[in-house]
């Protein structure tokens, strides 16, 4: 279970970033900034599919739609935006460490 977690943990982190550098290339296509904003208003948004205050499951819709989400984004964009945002981010890896 927790060797699951890690792999999901790693996943959604890199796809994080992939989208933060997507976000910044000047070729990026006209629709992904306005995704963006819709991912991080739906994330902030006190509307849910799943009402937080019912226990457990409200937190799941937010933690399983957004990164779907992101990772969706990611499958469409163009593909020399997302090999130059996998070098910008295995770059970053790099010197992080």
């Amino acid at each position: 279970m927790w060797k699951r977690f890690s792999a999901l943990w790693t996943l959604v982190r890199r796809d994080g970033r992939l989208f933060w550098f997507a976000l910044r290339h000047p070729d990026s296509p006209p629709w992904l900034k306005p995704a963006a904003a819709g991912l991080l208003l739906y994330a902030i948004s006190p509307i849910d599919l799943i009402p937080d205050f019912i226990a457990g499951l409200g937190i799941v819709d937010d933690v399983v739609l957004i990164p779907l989400a992101i990772h969706l984004i990611l499958k469409r964009l163009p593909p020399h935006i997302l090999r130059q945002a996998e070098m910008r981010a295995s770059a970053t890896t790099v010197r992080s460490r």
